[in-house]
């Protein structure tokens, strides 16, 4: 699976480190992933999300019924 946020879309960001010497090297900055388990009372299972730190606040402030509601209506699996 790829390193991408499954309610906020968050992705992995590209760019260059630089040294003391000022030499250049490619990096890229992960996001914060957690593997998360969410009891979604309307499908009367849990679901399995790989979610960020931010859609982790997300979830807790619009809760996990609607959120995974917009997951459904955009086809995602669980």
């Amino acid at each position: 699976m790829s390193a991408v946020c499954q309610v906020t879309g968050r992705a992995p960001g590209y760019g260059k480190q630089v040294s003391h010497s000022h030499r250049r090297t490619s990096r890229r900055w992960e996001p914060n992933l957690q593997t998360r388990r969410y009891y979604v009372p309307s499908l009367g299972r849990t679901v399995r999300l790989k979610v960020s730190a931010k859609g982790m606040k997300t979830i807790d402030k619009h809760g996990i019924e609607a959120v995974v509601a917009g997951l459904l209506a955009k086809g995602a699996k669980f």
